[in-house]
């Protein structure tokens, strides 16, 4: 499996999650699910490829976590999709799956079988797709926050109730195993490196991220009338998972001074 097949695969996964967006819309729930299900397969079956291809975990550079990313993102919206049946969100996971799967396209960066020794880790795989699996949940509750607090509000002013609910309950799962990740990662850490915990700047701005989160839930439980502060604040946190998913890269702060950078 080589990295010039992936435009086919991906495609065709883009075209299925499309045609479930569509189905979704036009209330035909079977179409909608049995399309989004075979567009994840397809996509599924590219990673697993690329995994014995590469003879290693798809997990090292930005480009082959955004893969997760991208499967993740319909998974999530088909699970809302089936649980709630808000029409929208087949849309919108499939739109922000394009958006990766797009920069994928334009900016594949390297995908060799190097795996540097602090990288060869049971904990490895693990800690990346629980973590991938978080920001794919954070990141359906950051499009319900903006669905909410931009389109929503406005013509129900009084209260949000079940929306609010789902959101919550999203943010509640995604710190779930955002926790998890961060366990797992510090395993890691400690068999890598001697030491669970550096406060490296990837660290730094992973406990800044999950703190975010924590507070969002805990002002929902204080406050659960002030909505758009939450949702505000759920927007915020959802910038700073970005600043600590790929934006750590370009801070002065983890120039040569983060041991999470494996890209080169």
């Amino acid at each position: 499996m080589t990295w010039q097949l992936f435009s086919y695969f991906a495609l065709a996964a883009l075209i299925l999650w499309a045609v479930g967006a569509v189905a979704a819309w036009r209330h035909n729930s079977w179409l909608a699910r049995a399309a989004t299900i075979t567009g994840l397969a397809v996509f599924g079956t590219f990673i697993a490829l690329m995994w014995v291809s590469l003879e290693r975990p798809p997990l090292r550079t930005m480009g082959e976590t955004r893969l997760w990313y991208s499967f993740f993102l319909p998974l999530v919206g088909l699970v809302v999709y089936a649980r709630w049946r808000y029409r929208w969100i087949l849309t919108f996971s499939t739109v922000m799956a394009t958006v990766f799967v797009c920069v994928n396209l334009f900016k594949p960066e390297i995908h060799d079988k190097t795996l540097m020794p602090a990288l060869q880790s049971p904990w490895f795989a693990p800690h990346v797709i629980i973590y991938m699996f978080a920001y794919a949940l954070l990141g359906a509750a950051f499009v319900m926050a903006v669905y909410l607090l931009f389109f929503k509000r406005r013509r129900r002013p009084k209260g949000l109730g079940a929306e609010m609910s789902l959101t919550d309950q999203l943010v509640r799962a995604g710190l779930a195993f955002m926790t998890v990740g961060m366990i797992f990662g510090a395993l890691w850490a400690k068999e890598a490196w001697g030491h669970y915990w550096s406060w490296d700047p990837k660290e730094t701005w992973a406990a800044i991220t999950w703190w975010a989160y924590l507070v969002y839930l805990h002002l929902r439980l204080r406050y659960p009338q002030r909505q758009a502060e939450a949702l505000l604040l759920l927007v915020a946190a959802f910038v700073l998972l970005q600043v600590c998913w790929w934006g750590i890269n370009y801070l002065p702060s983890a120039q040569g001074a983060s041991v999470h950078t494996y890209a080169s």
